[in-house]
């Protein structure tokens, strides 16, 4: 009894990257840096959006929703990476583990279904756009906005319970970069096929179902757009969407692909590095995509530029 009670305040401790000891300052310097251009980039998109009353749609309002998502799961993940990185300390504590599995469900269960609510609204705007100010109204937005926050929190918790129930062995050793619930469950002496059964239903019902939603809206949107006789039209039409479904390829196929496959252990080094690509990479590259390739945003980071200069 002593022991089992005992077992459960013992660290965890993530590998991550400690077998590449000669690349250490090399990794933490990458790491660091790739952690604050993450933050500033959607922190600039953030208030761009905010400060600028041309951008005060649903798409962006879905958008700055996006980027504070980002912010969270990066922020739950990369300082304690960065850490172990540079100090050696592999140990993280059970608080801090299931804390991290939360923020990691809760955000990407949460942009998924904020990823079909945008792809939902650029059908609206494109394929019935005469009805557009009904349907997306300020009260369907945040309904909508409010619903896929309150399931991703539904669903981080059910997780963070259910492997807080769990008793493990004594090597508590994850050969992974941060709390991933796959390799959690692989230390656990407790029966844990429910929780894998569970991981499966959720990846097809909070992954692969939205993912399917938004393929099923872009296809009506592009037969929408090829319907167009004016060439300015289908290419202010495409304009509109692209940046949204260029998000929606990064970061749904590298997300679903890594979690929906087996785990095994000689793939367990190579899926470290891949998912860099959408716990890193994508939250980066997702303000950059919304910015270099939209007008709309780029116009609005001119003018808070200009006025700004005009105050200093």
């Amino acid at each position: 009894m002593h022991r089992n009670y005992s077992s459960m305040y013992m660290d965890f401790h993530l590998l991550a990257f400690t077998n590449y000891k000669n690349l250490e300052l090399l990794i933490f310097i990458s790491l660091s840096t790739l952690y604050l251009l993450c933050v500033l980039e959607n922190v600039l998109v953030t208030l761009i959006v905010c400060l600028s009353p041309q951008l005060h749609t649903p798409m962006y309002f879905f958008l700055c929703n996006l980027t504070v998502l980002d912010i969270i799961y990066v922020s739950a993940i990369l300082p304690k990476l960065i850490l172990i990185t540079i100090t050696g300390n592999t140990s993280i504590s059970n608080t801090g583990c299931f804390t991290q599995v939360f923020f990691y469900v809760f955000c990407i269960g949460t942009e998924f279904f904020l990823l079909v609510c945008m792809a939902y609204d650029r059908y609206v705007a494109i394929c019935i756009p005469l009805h557009y100010m009904l349907i997306m109204n300020h009260r369907t937005y945040l309904i909508l906005a409010a619903f896929c926050c309150n399931l991703g929190v539904f669903n981080a918790m059910m997780y963070a319970l259910l492997i807080s129930h769990l008793s493990f062995s004594s090597s508590r050793e994850i050969n992974h970069f941060f709390c991933h619930m796959k390799s959690i469950l692989q230390l656990s002496r407790s029966n844990t096929t429910s929780i894998g059964v569970l991981i499966t239903v959720d990846g097809v019902l909070l992954g692969f179902f939205p993912f399917i939603l938004i393929l099923v809206s872009y296809i009506y949107i592009i037969s929408t757009i090829l319907n167009i006789h004016s060439k300015s039209g289908r290419h202010k039409a495409f304009s509109s969407c692209s940046s949204h479904l260029t998000v929606v390829l990064l970061f749904c196929l590298t997300s679903l692909s890594l979690n929906m496959k087996p785990e095994t252990k000689f793939s367990q080094e190579q899926d470290k590095f891949l998912s860099m690509l959408y716990i890193v990479v994508a939250p980066i590259l997702n303000p950059l995509v919304y910015s270099l390739r939209n007008k709309d945003v780029l116009q609005a980071i001119k003018r808070q530029i200009s006025r700004a200069s005009k105050i200093w």
